[in-house]
């Protein structure tokens, strides 16, 4: 029996540590899913074991590359942003791997930007809205500024990807897709660093800029694989629909948050697109991905838990309830889709609203569903203006909700809206830009599975 070619990607949530395997034509043979313990930082807020991640990781390459089911052809690897390893002169980690929601010091930050600008201009410049440490270049301005010390022992900061890559490869490195994620570093004007990242000496502790298509050749199991340098998982998770369609879109993933990208929108981000939760991602071929970001899927999680403490049903039962358009009709003679269109991005109007006014769960959960799609026009309006965008693809958990696909084709009647389904998209892309490193097949033409939505002519 002949062992099955593959690629080996390690795909790395804050939640789920996945390794997948796929095989020549992208076909997921195995996927592996494990949950690892957090830990603390000396200020006692959870966060990431580096140490039991990197151990996990070593295991985990150790087994596959062992198992004789598999000839593992190459190895990549796709990760949450917004996370630094800090590597000493041993090149070994040697502080926490800090959690991104971690509270910024309002002092601190607000000297940082009086330094350089003001927060409108700098956050245009470098397509980063003011997010604290969601910012991750201001993870390591706190470094250098609270703890010197510390600052001046760091050989190397690694984006996490880069790091989880580095176990592999010893080889450090930058990588566009981590750098250019609001993270307050790249100058997205002069397409570099930006000014206070060597004025700081923040720069100092980058290793290069690599592609992100670069790999390094590792020894293993008596063979030589090529291993990529990571990539940061939302760009990762865009290269399937780049790869297949070339005409303009939007991909609206669906999730905790609903993020429109348009990689076709390069203009320069406004104050008010700024202010609207608009931002910049860059692809893995450095090019500016205009972003809009709303909080949907966690406003959904906490209003069905509503629904169902009201109701006394189970969520299960609440969310299984199918596209009506009688309730749709019902509710706007009633008024309901005219007030969800004055909303604001930030504000919902279904929050405020007694649940004794629907009647029954059916109808609060058209509603909810309803308030959602309306805001989620007027963020996905944001980075489709100037744009001749005529395809929406939507994945993630709102793509399996018909009520949502079915009224977000309603309002945007001029543009063919799909449900997309691509297998473990982010896993996927960060196969895909390795392509040509291990697989001498053509790439398949039915990578993404799309279900059409019309306009409902009611």
């Amino acid at each position: 029996m002949h062992a099955l070619p593959v690629i080996l990607i390690f795909d790395i949530g804050k939640t789920n540590k996945k390794i997948l395997l796929f095989d020549e034509s992208y076909t997921l043979v195995e996927e592996e899913t494990t949950h690892l313990p957090e830990t603390t930082d000396e200020d006692g807020m959870l966060c990431e074991d580096v140490q039991g991640l990197t151990q996990w990781m070593r295991d985990a390459w150790q087994k596959v590359i062992h198992d004789k089911r598999y000839d593992v052809r190459a190895i990549n690897i796709s990760g949450y942003g917004a996370s630094f390893v800090y590597l000493d002169e041993s090149l070994e980690p040697f502080l926490p791997l800090y959690n991104y929601l971690k509270a910024y010091p309002p002092a601190l930050q607000e000297r940082f930007y009086k330094t350089y600008g003001g927060e409108t201009s700098f956050s245009a410049r470098t397509a980063s809205p003011v997010l604290g440490s969601l910012n991750s270049g201001m993870q390591l301005y706190r470094l250098k500024e609270e703890r010197p010390a510390q600052f001046k022992a760091l050989k190397y900061a690694l984006h996490l990807p880069q790091y989880l890559s580095f176990i592999l490869t010893r080889e450090p490195s930058s990588e566009i897709t981590s750098i250019g994620c609001h993270t307050n570093l790249w100058d997205f004007e002069q397409n570099r660093y930006h000014e206070w990242v060597t004025r700081e000496g923040i720069d100092l502790k980058f290793p290069p800029l690599k592609k992100s298509t670069d790999v390094v050749m590792v020894r293993s199991n008596e063979k030589t694989i090529p291993v990529g340098i990571g990539l940061h998982d939302s760009s990762a998770a865009l290269i399937p629909y780049l790869k297949n369609f070339h005409e303009p879109f939007i991909l609206l993933s669906t999730g905790t948050w609903c993020i429109s990208l348009n990689p076709f929108n390069n203009t320069p981000l406004t104050t008010d697109e700024l202010q609207h939760d608009g931002l910049c991602y860059l692809t893995y071929q450095g090019q500016p991905v205009k972003a809009s970001r709303l909080f949907a899927g966690y406003e959904h999680e906490q209003e069905i838990k509503r629904l169902s403490d009201h109701y006394g049903e189970p969520i299960e039962q609440i969310t299984a309830v199918a596209h009506d358009p009688e309730i749709i009709d019902r509710l706007k003679k009633r008024g309901w889709e005219e007030r969800c269109l004055r909303d604001t991005l930030q504000h919902s109007v279904f929050g405020e609203t007694d649940l004794k006014d629907f009647g029954n769960s059916a109808v609060a959960y058209h509603a909810l569903i309803m308030n959602i799609v309306a805001r989620q026009r007027m963020s996905t309006r944001i980075v489709m203006q100037g744009t001749d965008v005529k395809r929406i693809f939507v994945d993630g958990g709102f793509s399996k909700n018909s009520i949502y696909m079915h009224l977000l084709a309603t309002l945007f009647p001029g543009v063919e809206v799909f449900a997309a389904s691509v297998p473990q998209a982010t896993a996927l892309g960060a196969a895909l830009i390795l392509h040509a490193r291990w697989n001498q097949k053509p790439l398949p033409a039915n990578l993404i599975g799309l279900r059409h939505y019309a306009v409902n002519p009611r």
